[in-house]
């Protein structure tokens, strides 16, 4: 089997099989965090309250009334209804992202020059995890809805820059194995937070308990976790196994 064909089943398999499982937990886990959330965050807003003053016989009686500008929601806008259609939109959402990252996984390796095997493969998963969720979750955790978060565009900057500092200083000390490169790893992992994830000014407040988006943030990198110490052994298994058959059947296409 050519180079390409390989990855690529590798790739979609386990993607697959890593993205079911962590599907299955995130909808035993992290789900009902989310729809606990989403009550906080549809919540009619409460009566402002009301004073009278009443100076004279006869006269208006005198109205206060302020009030937070409520949040809005499009009501045009399309959503799965929930039940069984928002779960299976959730699933097929989910394994397209894991097929996703298990070829980015792929390709890291070739252009790194470092295969990944079933004995090294939760090496690379636990690199995955800690570049595109941990790192970037220790300055933006994942945020539940209704809680108040910095300008979307200045968080996802952010959050690509460090996931790629991250995996580039991973990198660095797997290729060069020295001194020189945990310096340059230690620069690069350490640069997005020196620098700080874009937050909001002020004081915000927000509906959702405190207890409940702790449990979120951990929940959500405790799946995404399993993700990849599924993925990275998964491919790495894989790849061997298409290899071996690659290699068998070009072996007696020549006997």
């Amino acid at each position: 089997m050519k180079l390409f064909q390989r990855i690529f089943f590798a790739a979609v398999l386990a993607g697959l099989a890593a993205g079911l499982a962590m599907s299955a937990v995130q909808q035993w886990r992290v789900a009902p965090l989310i729809l606990a959330a989403e009550v906080f965050e549809n919540a009619a807003p409460e009566a402002p309250a009301v004073a009278e003053h009443s100076h004279e016989a006869g006269t208006p009686a005198h109205e206060h009334a302020e009030a937070a500008p409520a949040h809005e929601h499009d009501e045009d806008a399309w959503a799965p209804q929930d039940g069984a259609e928002r779960i299976a939109y959730t699933v097929l959402a989910n394994l397209l992202g894991c097929i996703g990252f298990a070829f980015l996984l792929a390709a890291v390796s070739v252009l790194s020059g470092i295969e990944i095997t079933a004995r090294n493969g939760v090496i690379w998963g636990i690199g995955g995890f800690v570049a595109l969720q941990l790192a970037p979750a220790l300055g933006l955790p994942p945020e539940l809805p209704g809680m108040p978060a910095a300008d979307l565009v200045a968080r996802q900057v952010w959050w690509v820059g460090t996931a790629l500092a991250t995996g580039a200083g991973i990198l660095a000390i797997a290729r060069l194995r020295n001194w020189t490169g945990i310096v340059i790893a230690a620069v690069l992992i350490l640069a997005p937070h020196v620098i700080g994830a874009p937050q909001l000014v002020g004081e915000h407040a927000t509906g959702v308990p405190a207890n409940l988006a702790t449990s979120f943030a951990s929940a959500t990198l405790a799946t995404g976790a399993l993700f990849w110490l599924i993925v990275g052994p998964l491919f790495g298994w894989l790849n061997e196994r298409f290899a071996r058959s690659s290699a068998f059947a070009l072996k007696g296409a020549h006997a």
